[in-house]
Order: structure tokens, then C-alpha cells, then sequence
């Protein structure tokens, strides 16, 4: 098992820089509202937590590629 290295840098209010080993994202939104982030490799998440059985909703863009996954 290899050894993860991350640090959080908050900006603004609902703002978050994330620092890895291979790249940098930013992450905007918080606890209770949806959530996008960007990586410096080109991936785009956003994930919106929604209310009683309907789950978590999490949408991935790559280059131009499309999925969502539902939990």
C-alpha cells in the first residue's frame, strides 16, 4: 500500500485548494449544497446529495466523456 500525500488549503468560504502528488484541484460548495470540483489533469466532478432514498448523485467529465453514478 502506497503512501498518499494531500493537502487542503481553504480560500475563500466554500472555496478548497486540494494539493496531490500528481495535481491540483479546487473544490467549490459546501456540506449542504452541491459540490464541483476541478482537477489540474482535466476531470470535473460534481456531486449533489439529495434528500431521503434518492442517494448521492456524482457526475464525472474526462475529456469530453460523460458518466453518472448513482450510490
Amino acid at each position: 500500500m502506497g503512501l498518499a500525500h494531500r493537502k487542503s488549503f481553504r480560500l475563500l468560504p466554500g472555496v478548497r485548494m486540494n494539493v496531490r502528488r500528481r495535481s491540483v484541484s479546487f473544490v467549490t460548495g459546501g456540506r449542504h449544497s452541491p459540490r464541483r470540483s476541478r482537477r489540474s489533469l482535466g476531470r470535473r466532478t460534481s456531486l449533489l446529495q439529495l434528500p431521503g432514498s434518492l442517494g448521492r448523485r456524482r457526475s464525472t467529465r474526462r475529456l469530453g466523456r460523460s458518466r453518472t453514478i448513482r450510490h
